[in-house]
């Protein structure tokens, strides 16, 4: 029977790019998303506003667990189908849907309970905490359609099919858009419901496409199956999913960790310098949704090139990828700089907000390009099955570099030392990446070369 695997033949250049383009929209859409609440709750006020720019670090923290979930599943996967081996493929797929939902679950529990004491932690007090609440005691109950899609999209990755994915992405980010302003200001025949109809569009529109996800993945392409729900089974799938999958949550999560002690630090110039660290942190978001979505092609198509022990072409792709990276870093970089206070503009008519998001604008964006070779990498290091040097990666720029310097420049240079600090953060680590990503492919190779030697003896 012919392999299925779609990746491991064909020109590499074609491949990348076929997979990319999709997935650039659906990112986009993704980040239009968080952009179209940014831009509808900004209308209503600063603390509206301040209110979305404090929830963001705990729904990232929820979505990057549901995208590591996903990731890790997408590696595991991508590997099975390069090895024609399907069947396991859709086992482990269903398998870690169960895990994802499982998770949510305790999850949306956890914080429920204790919503006041998080957000306080994270500097919000009067009636910014009350907008707060009244948002996530919403959102909370749509966490399950978060985990849905993201996990199905990533299996869809892991087959060769980014246009599907890209499309759902698309779609939900439609949705939402439609929505926001009849639900926020009351549109129709709708009643206004301020900041907590933003969070009502947001639960129904992903409430939609993740039961279209659903359908694809069970009617279409058979990776839903219930023929091995053992427990045993099940178990043993959930020892490899999280055995990649919790470092890679705790990649994920560690963007909106760090956002939320920026944030607390952030806090003490006031909650219009924390609404605009917010509007720019989502302005970042579509910047880093190409290389974004170069870095999610990469897991698919590193697996499934593994899987079929095809190491010129996974050289070739992380070349590639790398060399893309650092060109559009320079061109958006560019962009920004010069656009910076009209895109501002368009969020908020703050001057305070519109200043820090401008600061934020003219000195991260040159570090974007490397931040992308630290994404490709580490979704490389996940392939090859080593999670924890991925994490390590992302925790040093995090924790070893962003936040020290962060600290340590503030004393000089006020907000503008912290957004350098972050700059200076991504450079590092994507020159680090790039060399540690290099040696353990080198390292990957040779160990296979030895494997073929010992079974031929």
């Amino acid at each position: 029977m012919k392999n299925e695997a779609k990746l491991i033949t064909g020109d590499i250049k074609k491949h990348l790019i076929d997979m990319t383009l999709p997935m650039i929209f659906g990112l986009l859409g993704v980040m239009l998303f968080n952009l179209t609440d940014t831009y509808f709750i900004g209308k209503l006020g600063a603390k509206q506003l301040a209110a979305l720019s404090f929830t963001f670090p705990v729904v990232m923290v929820i979505q990057s667990l549901a995208v590591g979930l996903g990731l890790g599943t997408a590696a595991l996967a991508s590997r099975l189908i390069g090895e024609d081996k399907k069947k396991e493929a859709a086992i482990l797929s269903t398998h870690s849907l169960l895990l994802g939902l499982s998770i949510v679950f305790i999850l949306l529990v956890t914080m429920f309970l204790n919503t006041d004491r998080v957000f306080t932690l994270l500097g919000a007090e009067g009636i910014v905490l009350d907008y707060i609440k009244e948002y996530m005691y919403v959102w909370y109950f749509g966490m399950f359609f978060v985990v849905i899609p993201m996990i199905g999209n990533s299996v869809l990755r892991s087959l060769g099919d980014a246009k599907t994915a890209g499309l759902l992405m698309v779609m939900s980010a439609s949705i939402n858009i439609i929505l926001d302003p009849m639900l926020i200001f009351g549109l129709w025949f709708f009643p206004v419901l301020g900041i907590r109809g933003g969070a009502l569009a947001t639960v129904f529109s992903r409430a939609l496409t993740s039961m279209i996800s659903i359908y694809i993945l069970y009617k279409r392409e058979k990776m839903i199956t219930f023929s091995e729900m053992h427990i045993k089974k099940i178990i043993q799938s959930w020892g490899k999913i999280l055995y990649i999958g919790i470092p890679n949550a705790l990649i994920n999560m560690i963007t909106p960790i760090g956002a939320g002690i920026v944030t607390r630090i952030l806090s003490s110039y006031g909650e219009t310098v924390v609404a605009g660290f917010g509007v720019a942190s989502k302005i970042e978001m579509i910047a880093f949704a190409i290389t974004g979505a170069l870095a999610s092609v990469m897991g698919p198509f590193v697996g499934q090139n593994l899987g079929a022990k095809a190491f010129d072409r996974v050289n070739t792709s992380n070349k590639l990828s790398k060399i893309f990276s650092l060109s559009f870093g320079v061109a958006i970089a560019v962009v920004l700089f010069l656009l910076a206070r009209p895109i501002a503009g368009f969020f908020t008519e703050s001057e305070t907000v519109i200043r820090t998001t401008v600061i934020y604008l003219r000195i991260v964006p040159i570090a974007y390009g490397f931040q992308g070779i630290l994404k490709i990498g580490a979704t490389i290091l996940n392939v090859l099955n080593q999670p924890f040097r991925s994490s390590f990666l992302t925790l040093s720029q995090t924790f070893i570099f962003y936040i020290p310097l962060a600290l340590m420049l503030k004393k000089f240079f006020d907000i503008r030392g912290i957004f350098t600090a972050l700059a200076i953060s991504y450079i590092v680590t994507g020159i680090i990446s790039h060399f540690f990503v290099r040696y353990r492919l080198m390292e990957a190779e040779k160990k296979l070369a030895a494997d073929e030697i010992t079974i031929e003896n």
